[in-house]
Order: structure tokens, then sequence, then C-alpha cells
């Protein structure tokens, strides 16, 4: 089993991630990690969403609380940190932006597209997948990355789980309004539904589902955070690319949000935010190419 050659990484995680939490800074994970710099001189068209934002000195991100190594709630700074927090500093930084200028929202699965339309948020960094149903209500840059869906289980993975055919007719747990949760259906499988991924593990632990199911980087963390209890069976069975959310129609917008990612690919920030955080268990990808649809 892959994950099994992470564990050493793992173990050492989180023993960083508790010296995190004690230090009661967000981004203190063995190194540093502060966010890029601003922009010190940026000019951008007026009218568009860029000078907007520029100009009003802040932006809204909506992002997860509760996924580990992507998304997770820092309960000692009160701030989310992980590899989609750093991708939307990297946004604010080429709008000109501090890290605190930056107000986040937490995002769960389903109500990512309503607080765009809404403009609850400006943009959503969410382990957002792209997929053709989305995109009718609302645009994304990106990919920044390409993920895959697998299934957690318990430790020593009692069931003999292999992959998605093993789980066809039995229980599984996903979230609501979710790409996983509609895959999941697809093929069969009878899903117990939630609001978040950590309210999956109970169910799991007692036996009331034999899996838990999202996309493999995420199922990572929450083995990492339950050191001992779960593990990835490591058969991804889609590939999900994690898109940027944003207001319908906004091409200027979305075009600037996929020139930045560009540039973070050929600069190395991109790299050194997936080191940063997910980095901390997983070897480093390929940066995904851009899909200017």
């Amino acid at each position: 089993m892959r994950f099994a050659k992470y564990a050493a990484v793992i173990a050492a995680a989180g023993a960083l991630a508790l010296t995190a939490c004690a230090s009661g800074s967000p981004n203190d994970a063995g190194g540093d990690t502060s966010a890029p710099a601003a922009a010190e001189d940026v000019n951008f068209d007026a009218g568009t969403t860029m000078a907007k934002l520029h100009d009003a000195g802040k932006i809204t991100i909506g992002t997860k609380y509760d996924q580990p190594l992507f998304g997770l709630m820092n309960p000692t700074t009160n701030k989310p940190e992980g590899f989609d927090v750093e991708i939307g500093k990297i946004i604010a930084a080429k709008l000109g932006l501090t890290e605190d200028q930056i107000t986040w929202k937490e995002a769960v699965s389903a109500n990512r597209e309503p607080f765009i339309e809404k403009g609850e948020v400006d943009i959503v960094v969410a382990t957002y997948t792209i997929n053709d149903d989305r995109k009718q209500v609302i645009d994304f840059g990106g990919p920044y990355y390409i993920a895959g869906q697998d299934l957690l289980v318990l430790s020593g993975n009692p069931d003999g789980i292999t992959g998605i055919d093993d789980v066809k007719g039995k229980k599984v747990c996903s979230v609501t309004g979710s790409t996983s949760e509609e895959n999941l259906k697809k093929e069969g499988v009878d899903v117990l539904a939630t609001d978040t991924y950590s309210n999956c593990l109970e169910p799991l632990r007692s036996g009331e589902v034999v899996a838990v199911s999202t996309d493999n980087v995420i199922l990572a963390g929450l083995a990492d955070q339950n050191q001992g209890e779960f593990e990835v069976v490591d058969n991804p069975f889609t590939e999900e690319p994690y898109g940027i959310g944003l207001k319908k129609g906004d091409d200027d917008f979305r075009g600037f949000i996929n020139d930045t990612l560009q540039e973070s690919f050929d600069d190395g920030d991109w790299a050194a935010a997936w080191e940063k955080t997910a980095g901390k268990v997983l070897s480093t990808p390929e940066p995904p190419k851009i899909d200017n649809y």
C-alpha cells in the first residue's frame, strides 16, 4: 500500500502540527510559511473585479474548515490553514492585498455555489471539483490540483476493501452536495450523507458504514489527523480537478486567476505552498495544465 511509505512522514507531520498549535502561528509548520508578499505595483482596468477588490483593500474567500492539509481551522489562532488557504493568499497577494486583508468564510460542499451567486464571497478555494453541472451557474479558474476519489477504512482494513467494486451495495459516508456523493451513487453505493467529512468518522468507527469516500488527499489528511485509526485504500477511481470558483461570466477575473496560478506554477510559489501544507504528508506533484475553457 503506497500510503504506508508515508508513515514516518505522517508521524513527523503530526508532531509539527502540535508545535504549530502551541506556537499560536497559523502557518508555522516547521519553517517559514508566510504568504507571498502583496504586489507593490498593481494597475487594473477600472470597473474590473480586480480593481474593485484592490481599491476596497479586502477580499472574502470561502474555504473549508474541516479538511486537514487543505483547509482546517486552527483553534488557537481562529484562522484556517492548508493548501487551499495558501492558494487563496497567492491570489490575494497578486491583487495587492496582504494576508490581514483577507476575510475567510467557511464554505461546505452544499453552499459553495450559493455563496458565489449571492456575492457572499469573492472566490471559493475549497477542494472544489470542476464539473459541467457547476459550470452552468458559476465559473472556475484553474485547475490548480488534480485529486482522485478513494476510500478511507478502519486501520487494518477488516472488511478487505480494495476498491470501489467492494463497496457497491454497501453503505459509505460522504458529504451532501459533493461530487464524491454523486460518484458513489452512480457506482451503486448506498450513501450516508452528512455535512462535513469529519462527521463521517464516527459512523465508520461504529460500523454504521464500511468506508468514507472523497478525494484521496482529503482522506490522507483525515488519516493523518487520527493516526492509527484509519487508512486509505489507495485505489482512486476518478480524477477530480480542483478549481477556484467565481461569479459566472466574469471572464476578466477568471483570466486574472488563471494567469496568477500559472505564474505560481512557474515561479515556485505553488510548489512552496504544497510543501508547507499537504507536502508534509504527500510528495509534491506536477502542477496541472490550466483549463482556459
